[in-house]
């Protein structure tokens, strides 16, 4: 049986989602084909392995006795496993039990936001030469980052609405051009982070005092600030798409309720009547578009999809106003991994894990050709004392 490693928290203001997700995946892998384990990263960046791990009451208690912290390593004797040592700077007790090491096959990062989903912990899975789930290092990056992902999607022709970025330090130093810039697009405004996710740091803004206070909210979270027309009569249309390279497929296309004014963190994941915290009742699916434009959307969700070089599962949001489509952003590892979206679409949960599995495995395969050191005896050919 394949040991899978699912990675959940991070150091990021998303670390409770990245739980949520986390422990479902846990909870509905096949475990006729894996065994999981879960691997904490709590908010100091410390990795932490433990029986108790699995169980959400350790996370809502804060009981985290009988954890071992541990740190990631290389396996050069098992090629395509990631080992999980005890740090051994922590000294034990002459009684204590003898702390495990963990060796994983596969790893699910089922995480959310900057440090974690951004390309950072992807990177180090890279290093560790283990397959893992979802995107790879550059998609990972430019996934999270609004600002580059709106640029590969320009040079795509993927429709957008208006907007223009800039950086903190321009901001600092010409206040008054880039709010002349930002009013240029028109009020309302939408001012969010470009590294953030789940509403974090987003805010509208209808006039020029509130589209400060905006740019300083979103200030205070990222160096890199995007600043979006606001469609009137909005509606967010979601659809996930699923694959590797240009074998993907999109799901049934969702409305989420209360985009009137967008829905806020606490909205998206607190107030759920199923016990999971996610929303489920807040979500209509399908949406109620035309099927033209549920068609239209899921051909433009794909083509976002291939245009960062996606795989796994990703779920791609949209404005709607009844008229225009636009493409808002990707979410390279979403809340839940859209498990809400793929099951009406006919791929049940269980199934959800083992398809991702089985395309991180495939990736992992295909870069494995890649050559990857070159030998050249460049050194000892080198005369002495040679200059460039």
């Amino acid at each position: 049986m394949k040991k899978v490693g699912i990675i959940i928290g991070g150091r990021t203001v998303e670390h409770e989602v990245s739980i949520i997700t986390g422990l479902q995946i846990y909870d509905n892998i096949d475990r006729t084909k894996y065994q999981p384990y879960v691997i904490y990263i709590d908010k100091k960046g410390k990795w932490n392995i433990g029986d108790s791990l699995g169980d959400i009451n350790t996370y809502k208690n804060k009981s985290f006795d009988g954890i071992t912290e541990v740190i990631p390593w290389q396996n050069f004797d098992k090629k395509n496993t990631l080992t999980l040592h005890p740090n051994p700077d922590l000294k034990q007790g002459l009684f204590a039990k003898k702390r495990e090491k963990l060796e994983v096959e596969v790893v699910i990062p089922a995480v959310h936001g900057t440090s974690v989903e951004d390309g950072a912990l992807q990177g180090i899975l890279e290093s560790c030469e283990v397959p893992y789930c979802f995107t790879g290092v550059k998609a990972s990056a430019l996934g999270m980052d609004k600002v580059s992902m709106k640029k590969i999607f320009h040079a795509e022709n993927l429709p957008m609405v208006d907007h223009i970025w800039f950086y903190r330090s321009q901001y600092r130093k010409d206040q008054e051009q880039y709010l002349e810039k930002a009013e240029s697009i028109g009020y309302p405004l939408i001012v969010k982070p470009a590294n953030l996710g789940s509403s974090v740091g987003i805010s509208k803004a209808t006039n020029r005092e509130e589209l400060m206070e905006s740019i300083e909210v979103a200030l205070s979270y990222d160096k890199k600030i995007l600043v979006e027309q606001c469609i009137e009569n909005l509606r967010e249309i979601n659809c996930a798409v699923i694959g590797y390279e240009d074998d993907v497929e999109a799901s049934l296309c969702e409305e989420p309720i209360g985009w009137e004014e967008f829905l806020k963190y606490e909205d998206k994941y607190m107030s759920g009547k199923k016990g999971k915290g996610s929303g489920e009742d807040k979500r209509i699916i399908p949406a109620d578009i035309p099927d033209e434009v549920s068609q239209r959307i899921r051909e433009l969700a794909k083509k976002a999809f291939m245009a960062i070089d996606a795989s796994g599962t990703s779920r791609v949001d949209f404005l709607y106003d009844n008229k225009n489509i636009y493409v808002n952003e990707i979410n390279t590892i979403p809340g839940s991994i859209s498990f809400y979206l793929w099951e009406p679409s006919g791929l049940p949960f269980k199934e959800l894990i083992t398809r991702l599995i089985e395309i991180a495995e495939t990736r992992h395969n295909d870069e494995a050709e890649n050559i990857v050191s070159y030998d050249i005896d460049l050194l000892n050919n080198m005369a002495k004392g040679a200059k460039n």
